[in-house]
């Protein structure tokens, strides 16, 4: 998974939260296009005109999103600036951003998109898809993007911004001590502008169920436990900053700021979140909210890239879990697991104490230390499949503690677009019990090389993509491409003498495909919390509580989840239309660089670039 805050900032400050009950067409000014006379201009001049544009869109958005310009690594020069700031979090920026992307939409369409062809085309589309998407969601007042919810388990500043300090904002300089000073004292503010949206929205009827605001709650609780001097806030200026030499009294007036400003702030939202506790239901789904299952359409669209009904996306997922099954089933056999249902066979398994790593700070170190050997091991493979591979590293590194209880399993987190930071594979440590050794290897395929990694790095370093491509995020593309990793290292031969492995890489799949059924079940069939939990569980084979912080992570992050699986079904279609049309003229590393170096973006845009590419080749 990637780092989902992070990229739908990322995405150009165009993504909104909120949506009509009909999607509507968005009105498009009547703008004369762009000037390209077919007279005397080239394709070149009309990329360049495009280019341009982009640029300017670019500037406008990176001067409303000082945190994404540290995401970036570009907070220094004449964006110096931005390094003491973070991002307005208020109803009134959200207000703004929905007529910003409106205004950049109806510019881009003011632009002749006959002028332009190949990359540059795909380009002008994928942009055109995230504003035009984004307009989608701009008439209800709730919510945060596609997400209904703008505090939970998963989401919010109080996980964002302590992370943001400590792992982003780099420490070098006094300035850079000083600028974190700066940005703790808006981290109150923006707690502050958070809390006033989730009262705003409580009062046109959206509050999360009681399970999200019951661990919500608990989860903010826990991140003000610590005194104020101990806090990761304060430790972690103090730290770097003596590391550095850089004399001042930083972990005093870190800890003044964490003690009068942001504890207060943390305990003003997490008691406006209780507060709620008592109009909240059960119901996980977001069918019951204002336009609910209209939002739930646009949530579909924006994480498949696709027009696949809730219906259709169903469907998929119970018959490619019923093939996973049998599969599953089969090496279970082998391996003289033959009595039992799938999920009690899984389970033995899995609590096989051979397979397992002690629930100590040793166990979660070998563990970290296995992934990283696993990358290693897999470098001499690379050379038969991918031509050109991303310069940057990628480090395997624990989640932090006080988020764990609602994260994911692992996530990745992107390197910064001037090298001074690595990409990130975040893997959680919060039970060990949870991560059998024969579960490892695909989760480390999946998030790090030939995954995310290896895609979302790479597109950093393309002097051929504009910026604002490089901002952007489909989850259907990238999460697709990360489980059709999975499935490269199996083609590999790196589970050839590792059935287990196998095994594990399959029921990362098979959860894939239940995924499907189960986010569509919560937010169009009426499902329940416990029937999604079940379904999961006698599904995969995977133990409740993992089951249950996934399914839970569904209810607030509608639509997500399906894009892994519809995702990966597409890039293997492309790669099995591409195979039968070029024959003995396929090369599966021109295959991969292809769709590697053409960036994330919608994947029936992706599909057209294929198609020209197979041209080129026969």
């Amino acid at each position: 998974m990637v780092d989902r805050r992070q990229f739908l900032a990322a995405a150009g400050g165009t993504l909104v939260a909120a949506c009509a009950s009909k999607p509507p067409a968005l009105p498009v000014s009547p703008v004369p296009p762009v000037a390209v006379s077919s007279a005397t201009a080239t394709a070149a001049d009309a990329t360049a005109e495009l280019n341009k544009l982009f640029e300017t869109f670019v500037d406008e958005i990176f001067s409303k999103s000082p945190t994404l310009l540290t995401n970036f690594g570009l907070d220094k020069g004449r964006y110096a600036a931005a390094k003491s700031q973070l991002n307005d979090q208020s109803l009134e920026r959200r207000d703004a951003a929905r007529l910003e992307n409106a205004d950049r939409l109806r510019r881009l369409r003011a632009f002749d998109r006959n002028s332009v062809k190949g990359l540059a085309l795909a380009n002008y589309e994928t942009v055109e898809f995230q504003m035009e998407t984004a307009s989608r969601v701009s008439k209800l007042s709730y919510g945060d993007n596609t997400s209904p919810y703008i505090v939970s388990q998963r989401d919010g500043m109080y996980q964002n911004i302590p992370t943001f300090l400590d792992k982003q904002h780099v420490i070098e300089t006094r300035e850079d001590a000083e600028a974190y000073i700066s940005r703790l004292r808006a981290f109150a503010v923006t707690l502050d502008q958070e809390t006033e949206r989730v009262k705003h929205d409580a009062s046109v009827g959206v509050v999360p169920p009681d399970f999200i605001i019951d661990k919500t709650v608990k989860q903010l609780r826990q991140l003000r436990e610590p005194t104020p001097a101990q806090a990761l806030l304060v430790t972690s200026i103090a730290t770097r900053a003596e590391k550095k030499g850089i004399a001042g009294e930083w972990s005093a007036q870190a800890t003044d700021i964490v003690a009068r400003e942001v504890y207060p702030a943390i305990d003003r939202q997490a008691n406006a979140i209780q507060a709620l506790r008592a109009q909240a239901v059960h119901d996980a789904g977001i069918g019951r909210l204002p336009d609910g299952p209209a939002l739930y359409q646009v949530d579909l669209r924006q994480y498949t890239t696709t027009d696949m009904t809730a219906e259709e996306i169903h469907q998929l997922g119970r018959d490619q879990a019923a093939e996973l099954s049998a599969q599953m089933d089969a090496i279970l056999k082998a391996q003289g697991l033959t009595q039992g249902s799938l999920r009690q066979r899984m389970e033995k398994l899995s609590k096989d104490p051979k397979y397992l790593y002690a629930n100590t700070d040793d166990g979660r170190q070998k563990i970290l230390d296995y992934c990283n050997s696993l990358i290693a091991a897999l470098q001499p493979h690379l050379p038969k499949y991918f031509d050109r591979l991303p310069k940057a590293p990628v480090e395997v590194r624990r989640v932090p503690p006080y988020i764990e209880a609602g994260a994911a399993g692992g996530y990745y987190q992107r390197p910064a677009l001037d090298g001074s930071r690595p990409g990130a594979f975040y893997i959680n440590l919060r039970n060990t019990a949870e991560l059998p050794r024969w579960s490892l290897p695909t989760l480390t395929y999946h998030e790090s090389a030939p995954g995310h990694h290896f895609q979302l790095a790479m597109v950093l370093e393309l002097d051929s993509l504009p910026l604002i491509r490089k901002m952007g995020s489909f989850s259907a593309n990238t999460e697709g491409w990360a489980l059709y990793a999975e499935l490269l290292c199996e083609e590999m031969g790196l589970y050839q003498d590792d059935p287990l492995g196998r095994l594990g890489r399959l029921q990362a799949t098979i959860f894939r495909a239940a995924r499907c059924v189960v986010d569509t079940g919560i937010h169009s069939k009426g499902w329940g919390r416990e029937q999604a939990i079940q379904y999961m569980v006698e599904t995969t084979g995977d133990n409740v509580n993992a089951m249950t912080s996934e399914v839970e992570r569904y209810c607030v992050y509608p639509g997500q989840a399906t894009s892994y699986k519809v995702g990966q079904t597409r890039w293997l279609a492309m790669r099995a239309n591409a195979r039968e049309k070029l024959g003995a003229k396929f090369d599966i590393r021109k295959f991969h660089d292809t769709g590697l170096t053409a960036g994330p973006m919608p994947m029936s845009v992706l599909a057209r670039v294929y198609d020209e590419w197979i041209a080129k080749q026969a």
